[in-house]
Formats: structure tokens, sequence, C-alpha cells
């Protein structure tokens, strides 16, 4: 089922969301032990998906020129602004139930694991991304839950939206171009994807603050050079 990872993503969120009404205050102790068991395990799986590529050289390509590109234009800043917008508006109303929700949603969509899981899960059927994206966001709803209320349990809509409608679209891309190049774009997608999600790791650990998003141009990046080098090869 093509959109598999996506409803079992939207499956911890509600889950975690209940457990979080349920549940006292959770210590700022657990939630670091959680988030940084998460985050090792994000760098596991980065690590696996970084070491897939056949040309690195467009991995490194793709990375250097999409985070400049994010980096010039940025990508993050723009998103955190637009979350401390939009939570600054319900929060004027009063909106206890809209905060919660507003807040949640931009913390599980906006993010380069929606992103490559939902193409991953369109391309090329696997769902391990959106696996482990649910597992975070699943946790993350029992502690936004705590604080936030019942709004973050409806967060699961436009996720499911959102990653859905990637998802469906990436299933497209084989029929718009030849499988030789298709399968060359996926290998070097699932290594550009990983060396983000390994990013994401090291932030979550603490290790080491990363603007991930300001990478998702590498993505764009990736889809134009992978036909470059097909069709003109050195």
């Amino acid at each position: 089922m093509v959109l598999l990872g996506t409803i079992v993503n939207v499956v911890f969120i509600m889950i975690g969301s209940m457990i979080g009404l349920f549940l006292s205050k959770i210590s700022d102790s657990m939630k670091d032990t959680i988030i940084k068991g998460i985050g090792i395990t994000v760098i596991v799986l980065g690590i696996q998906m970084g070491t897939k590529s056949e040309n690195f050289l467009i991995v490194i390509s793709s990375i250097i020129i999409g985070g400049i590109i994010g980096e010039k234009i940025d990508l993050d800043g723009k998103l955190t602004q637009l979350g401390r917008w939009l939570e600054s508006r319900f929060q004027a109303k009063g909106q206890s139930v809209a905060e919660g929700f507003v807040t949640s949603t931009l913390i599980f969509v906006v993010g380069a694991m929606a992103v490559i899981g939902a193409l991953d899960s369109g391309i090329r059927g696997d769902h391990q991304v959106l696996y482990t994206k649910a597992m975070l966001d699943g946790f993350t709803a029992i502690i936004l839950t705590t604080s936030l209320g019942i709004g973050v349990f409806f967060s699961w809509i436009p996720v499911f939206i959102y990653q859905g409608t990637i998802t469906l679209l990436a299933t497209q891309i084989e029929y718009w171009i030849p499988k030789a190049l298709f399968d060359s774009f996926l290998i070097e997608l699932t290594a550009t994807g990983g060396i983000m999600i390994f990013a994401i790791g090291l932030s979550l650990t603490g290790i080491l603050k990363i603007k991930v998003a300001n990478f998702l141009p590498s993505l764009i990046v990736l889809a134009l050079i992978i036909p470059l080098i097909h069709y003109f090869p050195l």
C-alpha cells in the first residue's frame, strides 16, 4: 500500500496525543532521554541511506549547491518565521486548541523527513523513513499534548494531506522518465536524503545544531543534475 507509511505516521500521532491527554507533565529528563534515543536511531538510518550512492560526487554537489540556495533564501528562517507568525496569531485570539493544532502541525509537517519519507514511499514503496518519523512524531505528540492539549490530536489531518499528496505524486515519476534515469535518480535521492536524515539525528541528540531545512533545495538540484549526466555523460 503506497500510503502505508503516512497512515502509520498519522496513527502514531493520534495514539501519542491520546496518551498525552492522560499523562501528567513529563519531566525534562524523560523528554531529553526519549528525544536523544530517537536521535541516535535516526543517525543510524541516515548512515544506512547515505552509503547507497553510486556516484558520491553527485550527492556532494547536490548538497553543496542546494545548501547554498537554501542558505541564500534562508529557507529554514522563513519556515521558522511562518511558524511563529501562525502561533502568535492564534495565541492572540486565545484559542488554545488552535495553538496546539498549529504548533504540532508545523513540527510534524515542516522538515526534511516528511518530504524524503513521502518520496521514498511513493517512488520505492519503502516506508522506513516514515516509520521512523512516526515514532518521533508519536513521542513528540505525547509531550506536546501534555502542555498544549487536544489541539495536537487534530494535526494528523494536515500531515495526512501533505505527505499523502507528495507520495501519490511521486508514484507517477516513473511514468515521466526513462527507467535507467529513474533508477539512477532513485539511488542518489536515497543517499542525499540519508545525509539530511543524518543531520536531523545530530540535531536531535544535541551533538550539532544544523538548519536541515536549508538543504531541502538539494533534492531539486539532484533532479536537475541526474538528467544532465544521463544525457550528457562526461
